[in-house]
């Protein structure tokens, strides 16, 4: 598996593989990113960030793990600032990180293999159904974002994003390799109630 290096954007929340996320873009440096995403095609990282603030000179520490994104859409919201959709793909390791001249953060990474696809246990059949309720809910950001209701990875990603967990937690999640692992550890925190609409 080869290593490459692209542009890493540090957040203080978790990108999961097939999850959405919107963004709003302002600094030159990130401009300039997306520019070149936008021309090229490319990707960048999505990581953690883990100690420190993103923005000043100041010392920053990321996870090592994160997800790749791709920019399925664009635009220019009402205050000025570039709005971005994006999707997560695959998940990756940071090797090696440096921040360019222009502030970019920038990384050698490499890409970690994909969850194996595997139905949704019965023991974690309520977590099922719990999705199944929240998603007609979502509203817009999840309209790109095709259910795939048989597969325990999806499943588990979708419900690890939206669950009101420490982004430490979701972290752990997003790094455990085993789907049905991760579903595991979610399913004493998701109640289904005969009302419920609520993961």
């Amino acid at each position: 598996m080869s290593n490459r290096t692209l542009p890493l954007f540090p957040l203080g929340t978790v990108l999961f593989p097939g999850g959405p996320l919107s963004l709003r873009i302002f600094e030159p440096r990130y401009v300039e990113m997306v520019s070149r995403c936008l021309k090229d095609g490319s990707s960048f990282a999505v990581v953690l960030i883990v100690a420190g603030k993103e923005a000043g000179s100041g010392a920053l520490t990321t996870a090592a793990v994160g997800t790749e994104a791709r920019i399925v859409d664009f635009d220019r919201l009402e205050d000025g600032l570039l709005g971005l959709t994006c999707e997560g793909s695959g998940r990756l390791r940071v090797l090696r990180a440096w921040r360019q001249d222009n502030g970019l953060n920038v990384g050698d990474v490499a890409d970690l293999a994909a969850d194996a696809v595997r139905p949704v246990p019965e023991d974690c059949a309520h977590l099922l159904e719990a999705l199944r309720r929240l998603y007609p809910e979502l509203g817009a950001l999840y309209e790109r974002v095709a259910p795939r209701w048989g597969d325990a990875a999806w499943v588990g990603n979708r419900l690890a994003e939206l669950a009101p967990l420490e982004p430490s937690v979701k972290q752990s999640l997003l790094e455990l390799q085993d789907p049905v692992e991760r579903l595991r550890y979610l399913a004493p925190l998701i109640k289904l109630g005969p009302a419920d609409t609520n993961a």
